[in-house]
């Protein structure tokens, strides 16, 4: 009689949650992978073909799970015969990303947490030369929310075992002639009819804005009209709509804190309301999930979905502090998907 099979060996082609030893396994046989875990996890594996972000929250297969002891590994598809490239980029490399990218395959970037390099990505990253034209996605990684404050995130290239919590690292991964890289997003929000907003400085921390043209204090502003802070900021960029998540409200600063940076001369408005959240999110996932080759999905869908021990379809990956699909998302989930040409 067959052996059933357990959770621990049922992993979708997103990746699953395995044990440090498990993963050491894997990047010693060959071939290429996303990792993402606790740093002092990552830091324990082995040299090999892998990019790494510090993380401790999951969608596995068994479903949503936060752990510091287990580590979550994605094989990446890649041309045969023709190896993906680690490279690490600074803010101002940054911009070449997709000039550097192959002409046909797709770019991995894993971007720490509050860097200046996070910051300035979220700016620049729209004016890129070839932006839009040559898939670029990835992940913001973060740390445990007990963490805030005490700990940085960080990003480690498996290749040389360097761990760096200011620059980016990406993986430029060819892909043969006969397929191609198509990337998703899933976002539950738009724009609210509410009132304009606008920041009188740019970053990841607001004191003042003005609400309607008129100065306010912004913590002050979303108690006094009981903001839901569980709906972001959203700007439309020409059709476009882009989030910026509430991290906090320091009420004795009297300051509000995101999870990306606002910015200066853009309007922002409170997200409509999404009246079932983990409803929506299971709702909204791309019709051909089955076939999604890599995943992440933002902490606060993770939270607000309350998806602790829930599976979002088929689809697994990291719960992060911003995704990347071209350019810096917030409260979205990303795929990849490997279609033929």
């Amino acid at each position: 009689m067959n052996a059933p099979r357990t959770a621990s060996s049922l992993r979708p082609a997103t990746g699953a949650l395995m044990s440090v030893e498990e993963a050491a396994i894997l990047v010693k046989s060959g071939g290429w992978y996303s990792v993402a875990a606790e740093e002092a996890l990552l830091k324990r594996l082995p040299r090999g073909h892998w990019i790494g972000g510090s993380i401790p929250y999951f969608v596995g297969q068994d479903g949503g799970r936060t752990t510091r002891e287990q580590v979550f590994v994605t094989t990446l598809p890649h041309a045969p015969g023709h190896a993906p490239t680690l490279r690490w980029y600074d803010a101002d490399a940054l911009a070449s990303v997709c000039t550097d990218a192959p002409a046909n395959g797709y770019t991995l970037l894993i971007i720490p947490a509050f860097s200046d390099t996070h910051s300035r990505f979220a700016r620049e990253a729209p004016q890129y030369e070839d932006m839009y034209l040559k898939p670029l996605l990835g992940w913001i990684a973060g740390i445990h929310l007990d963490d805030l404050g005490k700990k940085a995130p960080v990003v480690i290239n498996g290749e040389t075992g360097e761990v760096d919590g200011a620059r980016a690292l990406v993986m430029h991964v060819p892909l043969p002639d006969t397929q191609y890289a198509r990337l998703d997003i899933v976002n539950l929000f738009e724009q609210g009819s509410g009132d304009r907003i606008r920041f009188t400085e740019s970053g990841f921390h607001a004191h003042e804005c003005l609400v309607n043209g008129k100065l306010v204090n912004f913590a002050e502003y979303l108690k006094v009209n009981a903001i839901d802070t569980r709906l972001p900021l959203v700007a439309d960029y020409s059709g476009a709509m882009i989030n910026v998540s509430f991290k906090g409200v320091d009420e004795a600063d009297r300051r509000v804190d995101f999870y990306a940076p606002v910015f200066d001369d853009t309007e922002y408005r409170i997200a409509k309301p999404v009246p079932d959240y983990g409803a929506a999110l299971a709702g909204a996932l791309p019709a051909d999930a089955a076939h999604t080759a890599w995943s992440c999905n933002c902490i606060l869908n993770y939270l607000y979905s309350e998806l602790e021990g829930k599976r979002t379809g088929p689809i697994t990956g990291p719960m992060t502090f911003g995704e990347v699909a071209y350019q810096l998302l917030n409260q979205t989930m990303v795929t990849l998907s490997i279609d033929d040409a």
